[in-house]
């Protein structure tokens, strides 16, 4: 892969939406997940997420914009004007006929999905609102974005669970690297903190249900884990090709080198116990970059916080870097605002290249004692400075879907 740089960072986070506040709670290890107090979260065996508190103060969305869309459109269009802004972008002055957004997400909008249909049920269908059918569904944010910025270039929005926006992401870096696009805007969203949608993610089995004690809940890579904290948010970044970069001098976080992407094939919920799948997902983004298992100097791990899903990473990692892999460092620093879901891998791009800004390891939280099987170099509880060079970015999805992305400091 050519290099692709990430110009601009926008972040829509329980952690903050400012980026040096979001560093900082980052760095500092301070637990965002909290109870949930939105709704009557009594009935559902998990009641603890993390929460978006300062969108308002943010949004650059109208009133009367805000009555037709849900609250993932919204963190996205405030997530991508920040990504704007930090970039230095001029968009007058661009082509807009080609510049792309690449987005990802799980499950959708489904606070104004599951509103509608709670009023189509009381008022009969006089009672739901026309833009039910529009507000909901997957490529929402990616078409308000778009309409937002008249942004008309090659454009996706990618559905692949927990995976999703580190797809989108890779996917628009490929796409640069065609000549499609001139940039692209791309990240993800999600709003799970919602009745229905934190009951469909109940059923999945793989939330915490550490109710007492939500700071400390989600526990990945913990021995006495449970499972992980679902959280709200967004992460977008900007993508340029380095011609482009060179031409504007602008500020680079990053680069993207390397990506590689398969799938289990065994089960529609579980990874493969075995982890050969993810192993050569981490070898193929490796080889896309022209690096060695040796060159990494920091992974971003997924992190799921369930006994399977840690597990088999860990088994991958040990398979891909062998001698190394005592000596690479990792971390989840998700367990300290939640799993934002499709969401997710946006935040870690976004976490890491500040991690390679500030040379600094940010921490895995709440590991009282580490699980033996789970046998890696993880930075647990405080952050390390270290130089980072080189980093691996691991995101999966439910059914087995495995996603590597290397980043590169510029």
């Amino acid at each position: 892969m050519k290099k692709i740089a990430i110009t601009g960072i926008g972040i829509v986070s329980p952690s903050g939406l400012d980026k040096r506040k979001f560093w900082s709670n980052i760095k500092a290890g301070r637990s965002a997940v909290e109870k949930i107090t939105r709704f009557d979260s009594s009935r559902y065996t998990s009641q603890v997420a993390g929460h978006v508190h300062e969108l308002d103060a943010y949004s650059n969305v109208s009133s009367r914009l805000l009555k037709k869309i849900d609250m993932f459109s919204h963190m996205g269009l405030v997530g991508a004007e920040l990504a704007i802004q930090d970039s230095g972008l001029d968009l007058e002055k661009e082509n807009l006929d080609r510049a792309g957004i690449f987005m990802g997400n799980a499950i959708g909008g489904w606070l104004f999905a599951e509103t509608e249909l709670r009023d189509l049920y009381i008022e009969g269908r006089e009672g739901v609102s026309p833009f039910a059918a529009s507000a909901w569904f997957p490529a929402a944010p990616q078409g308000q974005i778009s309409i937002k910025y008249k942004m008309k270039g090659y454009s996706k929005t990618v559905v692949a669970d927990r995976a999703s926006s580190l797809q989108a992401i890779a996917y628009g870096a490929r796409t640069l690297n065609r000549g499609k696009n001139d940039f692209i805007v791309a990240g993800g969203m999600e709003a799970p903190v919602t009745p229905y949608a934190l009951l469909c993610c109940q059923t999945s089995g793989m939330l915490t249900q550490r109710n007492e004690t939500p700071k400390t809940a989600y526990k990945p890579f913990d021995k006495n884990r449970d499972g992980y904290a679902i959280a709200e948010g967004a992460g977008i970044v900007i993508l340029e090709p380095q011609e482009r970069v060179k031409k504007r001098n602008a500020h680079v976080y990053a680069n993207i080198v390397g990506y590689g992407t398969t799938t289990d094939g065994v089960d529609r919920i579980n990874p493969a116990t075995d982890g050969l799948s993810l192993a050569s997902a981490i070898r193929m983004a490796l080889n896309d970059a022209g690096l060695k298992p040796e060159d990494i100097d920091y992974i971003c791990l997924d992190g799921a916080g369930t006994k399977i899903g840690d597990l088999t990473e860990a088994m991958a990692i040990k398979s891909v870097f062998n001698g190394s892999s005592n000596k690479v460092i990792a971390s989840a620093p998700k367990a300290i605002f939640g799993n934002m879901l499709g969401a997710t891998g946006a935040l870690d791009v976004i976490t890491t290249v500040l991690a390679m800004q500030h040379s600094v390891v940010p921490p895995t939280i709440n590991i009282e004692e580490k699980d033996p099987e789970c046998n890696i170099n993880l930075c647990i509880n405080k952050a390390i400075h270290k130089e980072i060079n080189n980093a691996l970015v691991i995101n999966r999805g439910r059914g087995g879907i495995n996603c590597a992305l290397i980043l590169q400091k510029p």
